[in-house]
């Protein structure tokens, strides 16, 4: 059991008809991917050819600015909106796919760049199970 799984265990309210395992699964993904993206930003600026990396890092830090968002607003349940939720989850997946398809541009020269999209790709995956699993 994580501490994301622990925490929404001793929610003291009902999380209403959310399936808590994909809540957690993305929540996780989340934030695994934020880090994989900023680790990933840096990697490409210490490479030589950095000035051709420009759009990567861009992408790496937009996506890892909305993936941190992105979990946070999953982390809190008072006062939750439904709608809010959604578009939030549409923007992660959106910024995940890009940052992933980016990455896979570079992943034959830089092995930081085909982690990152696999980290990418699994956010975006868990975005939109969470997602479908709201009925968006």
């Amino acid at each position: 059991m994580t501490h994301i799984t622990s925490m929404l265990e001793t929610y003291p309210k009902d999380l209403g008809d959310v399936d808590r395992q994909k809540l957690a699964e993305c929540i996780a993904a989340c934030f695994e991917c934020a880090q994989t993206c900023t680790a990933c930003a840096d990697a490409c600026l210490s490479e030589d050819m950095v000035a051709e990396l420009t759009k990567c890092i861009r992408t790496n830090l937009d996506c890892a600015d909305i993936c941190v968002t992105t979990g946070n607003v999953l982390s809190r349940h008072t006062g939750y909106d439904a709608n809010i939720t959604k578009a939030v989850l549409e923007a992660c997946a959106a910024a995940c796919k890009a940052c992933a398809d980016e990455c896979e541009n570079h992943a034959g020269m830089h092995e930081h760049c085909r982690v990152c999209a696999e980290a990418c790709r699994r956010c975006e995956t868990a975005c939109n199970d969470l997602l479908a699993s709201l009925g968006a």
